[in-house]
């Protein structure tokens, strides 16, 4: 899960509308500490404490994790056994191919379309609105600069100028979290159909020309040239921006460079960068996930997790996105339904990503 991970993929408030369904539940010796919730907590609702976790991948049926299972986890699992959590296969492309050498089934729900019926199972948007808010609090602390105006005996201090790229679920979230802290925000995103989003929020829109939208309201990929259009153009407003968060991605893919060096460089100091790409390779070319470096007295914060930093809310949200998913997954009477059956466990099934080894195994 990696060693920022503090969430937990069920919480135990949930755990009964699992066992009406006959489903018995196992977990981890200590999978909910890092959230708060101790086994103590998963034992009262009846859960079984495994201390071992090949032991209950082992004994397992089902997986629910955050993430992606291990390649140790795929070598352990019994012929048939389903993992379910977020395993971006096109990213993971060795680990999809062992899934499917190994006779696995396996279900990333970063891959569900967005659809009424699959919107309580949006991992994406509980798990993105959690980074958003958690971006523009560690773009605060960090920032030398105070959020909202002040009108003081010693004058008046402006409010910061934060810039919001992407304005996808966590862009907003990071957006209305940095005006309710009094800043003047400013925001861009390459779909011209998040202006009125942005606006409604009270922040300012950044009109660049492009219009990028893609598969199920997702931002698309730019072209080669869209992309030199989209950094000319934005130049101007990340040089003067005092805080800078971006969350610019398309669903499954690298994160999109937006930020050179170059910019970075041109920005003044005790001006802060907060990365919430980092993990997918950043919108920052100076972005490195887990670290904050500093470059010509400019902060570049890479955020990996960021929703473990609020990791008891992040887990509740998760975890209900987890039962929906499984209301689908299993049947009423205890059995898994087979995928090839329902539009939505098919969209998420993990297939292999390039050509598989026979000899591999």
């Amino acid at each position: 899960m990696g060693p920022w991970e503090r969430r937990v993929a069920i919480v135990p408030e949930d755990v009964s509308k699992l066992t009406s369904r006959h489903i018995r539940l196992l977990i981890q010796s200590g999978a909910g500490e890092g959230s708060f919730f101790p086994d103590s907590q998963y034992a009262s609702t009846g859960v079984e404490i495994i201390k071992e976790r090949n032991e209950v991948i082992l004994l397992s049926d089902v997986l629910v994790m955050l993430g992606r299972p291990t390649e140790e986890d795929v070598n352990t699992a019994r012929q048939g056994t389903v993992f379910v959590g977020m395993i971006m296969p096109s990213l993971n492309h060795d680990l999809a191919n062992l899934i499917a050498v190994k006779k696995l089934v396996a279900h990333s729900l970063e891959l569900l379309p967005r659809t009424s019926r699959a919107q309580s199972m949006d991992v994406l948007s509980s798990q993105s609105s959690v980074a958003g808010y958690r971006a523009a609090v560690v773009g605060a602390f960090h920032s030398p600069r105070i959020m909202p105006m002040l009108s003081t005996a010693a004058g008046t201090i402006r409010p910061a100028k934060v810039l919001v790229i992407g304005a996808g679920v966590a862009g907003l979230m990071a957006i209305s979290t940095a005006r309710r802290m009094g800043a003047s925000v400013t925001a861009y995103d390459v779909r011209k159909a998040a202006c009125e989003d942005v606006r409604s929020l009270g922040a300012n829109f950044l009109e660049l020309g492009i219009d990028a939208v893609g598969t199920g309201g997702y931002a698309r990929e730019l072209s080669a040239d869209e992309k030199e259009k989209e950094r000319m153009l934005l130049e101007e407003a990340i040089v003067n921006s005092d805080l800078i968060i971006t969350t610019a991605g398309v669903p499954g893919k690298k994160a999109p460079l937006i930020i050179t060096r170059r910019m970075v460089g041109m920005m003044k100091g005790g001006s802060v960068i907060v990365d919430i790409t980092a993990e997918s390779g950043g919108n920052s070319e100076l972005t490195r996930a887990g670290d904050t470096l500093e470059y010509h007295g400019v902060k570049v914060i890479g955020l990996s997790n960021a929703q473990s930093e609020a990791q008891v809310n992040a887990s509740q949200m998760y975890s209900r996105n987890m039962l929906s998913f499984l209301s689908v997954l299993i049947s009423a009477d205890g059995i898994i339904v087979d995928p090839n059956k329902d539009e939505l466990l098919k969209s998420t099934l993990v297939r292999p990503q390039s050509p598989i080894s026979s000899g591999r195994g």
